[in-house]
Formats: structure tokens, sequence, C-alpha cells
């Protein structure tokens, strides 16, 4: 068994995100912390797990961590690469991906994603990369999961952005929108785990990691969180999770100048 000195809070994060993850899942990954949590869940209890990135490649099978979707890894690991208008087209919108797992700059109680501007749109503080493919995952897949860390600043009672939708308002938004799939099921943090409640949508912790407390996710949290009645604690990491994930970050990291990719 591992102790809380053995493994660090991102650590925890990223194998508590590839824990929800299944072999028989379809997966739209995204660059970064989603991107480590996939390649974990294939090297460990899903390996015929199939990864997709928007680039177009299909059934990757990275040996280092992409910095970006462009990355040659990603194509040379692959089953096949298709055009981005066949990927989109044929494999998102066509309801062929069962899992989106997406990052987030700014993010609410409702699973709402901004990755465009920090501020006034016109006037920003900070322009983001943009939505990219995320808009149209968060609205195709069957399902997203998000993974971020937690800080006052990226977790807002307020995005000031919709790039990608995820609850809305609340409640049944979504489908006044027409819009059938699930949306966001699952955010994982570097604190906890959060499922958003049957009727209202809003993100309830549902899980702490070992060693936190409740004052520690509010105080990380822009909007007051409400807890399960039934609050588990993560299990903590294996050896074969932990030896996984810093093998791979270790081959990341010597592959691309010292950048883990994560």
């Amino acid at each position: 068994m591992t102790s809380l000195s053995d493994f660090t809070p991102n650590e925890m994060m990223t194998i508590a995100a590839a824990r929800a993850l299944s072999n028989d899942d379809v997966c739209f990954v995204g660059i970064g912390a989603p991107s480590a949590a996939c390649n974990v869940a294939r090297l460990t209890h899903a390996p015929d797990i199939t990864l997709i990135y928007e680039s177009g490649t299909i059934g990757t099978a990275p040996n280092v961590l992409p910095l970006s979707i462009g990355d040659g890894e990603l194509c040379e690991t692959a089953v096949t690469t298709v055009s981005v208008p066949e990927m989109f087209r044929y494999w998102l919108q066509g309801g062929r991906i069962s899992i989106g797992f997406l990052g987030a700059a700014q993010l609410d109680r409702f699973g709402n994603i901004n990755t465009t501007v920090i501020g006034d749109y016109h006037k920003p503080k900070v322009r983001l990369p943009g939505g990219g493919g995320a808009p149209e995952i968060a609205s195709s897949c069957k399902e997203v999961f998000i993974t971020m860390k937690q800080a006052t600043r990226g977790m807002v009672d307020k995005i000031d952005f919709y790039t990608s939708f995820g609850h809305g308002d609340g409640g049944n938004h979504r489908e006044r929108l027409g819009i059938t799939t699930k949306g966001p099921t699952l955010l994982i943090t570097d604190l906890a785990i959060w499922k958003p409640d049957p009727e209202t949508k809003e993100f309830t912790v549902v899980s702490m990691h070992r060693g936190v407390t409740r004052d520690m996710v509010q105080e990380t949290c822009g909007w007051t969180v409400r807890f399960s009645e039934r609050l588990e604690e993560t299990p903590p990491p294996t050896d074969l999770e932990l030896t996984t994930l810093r093998e791979l970050q270790a081959r990341t990291e010597k592959a691309h100048g010292g950048k883990k990719g994560t």
C-alpha cells in the first residue's frame, strides 16, 4: 500500500481519472491531463481502449505523451489516420465516441467550460487558445469527463465565456436545446471526484482523495460546494498505477527535452 507522502495530488488526479475509463471505451482525448489519464488507463487496466485525437488518429498508442494533436507520435502509433472532416462528421457527430475527455481553464458548477478568454471578450485580461474541437466534443460524445486542478480562478461561479456547453443553467437545459447526449458526467480534480446531481446537474463531491478535507475543497472552489451524503475516500494509487504514470512521464520528459506532456 502507498501512503500520502508517496504520491502527489496531481498523480492522484491522473490515476483517478484513468480508473474511470473502461476497456471498451472509444475516447476522444484532449491534450495535457486528459491524455495522461487515458494513456495510463491503456497501459494498465484498459489495454483495448480506443484513443482518438482531434488530428484524425484512431487507435493511437503513444509511447510518450504528445505535446499537441500534431505530434508525430500519434500518427506513427495509430491504427489509422483519417481527415479532420471525417473525424468530426463521421466519428464524432456520428455518435461513435463514448467518452470525451476534456480539460478547462474555467469551469462552473454545471460543467460549462471556458477556454477562450479571461475577462471581457473584446478586452480580455488573457486570451486563451480557444475551443478547437472541444465544443463539438462536449455536445456529440455520449458523455464527457473533465479533469483539472482546483483553484478559485479556474472553478468559478460564472465563466467569462461559454466555449464548451455542459449543462447550461442546470436541470434539463441540454434537452431543451435538443442536445441528446449526457454531457459532463464526471469531474476529477487533484482533491476530489465530482458527479452531477441527477436533477439539478450541479457538480457534487462524491469522493475526496486521502488527506483532503472539506475545507480544502471549498477554499479552492469559487462556488458553494455540495457534498454527497455518502461521501467516500478515493482509494490511493497502486504501485502499478504509480509506476506506469511515472515511467510514462519520464519517457515523455526525455523525448521532449524536459516537458512531461501533462
